[in-house]
């Protein structure tokens, strides 16, 4: 997903700063939607959440 793509998710959210690098921003959104912000840690293979909106960019990330 793209980092404008991101951005409008967290504003939608009501995440307060949209200038973090893509990763912190998608952790931001996660720690929002109460769940945990895990995106892009070493265990993205292991997470079990098949369904996570961002779980491609997290498997290419980790």
């Amino acid at each position: 997903m793209k980092l404008q793509e991101i951005k409008v998710i967290a504003k939608s959210k009501g995440v307060k700063n949209i200038n973090f690098k893509k990763t912190d921003l998608i952790r931001a959104i996660q720690k929002t939607e109460g769940n945990s912000d895990c995106f892009g840690n070493t265990k993205a293979n292991e997470c079990g959440q098949k369904k996570c909106l961002w779980r491609e960019d997290c498997l290419m990330t980790s």
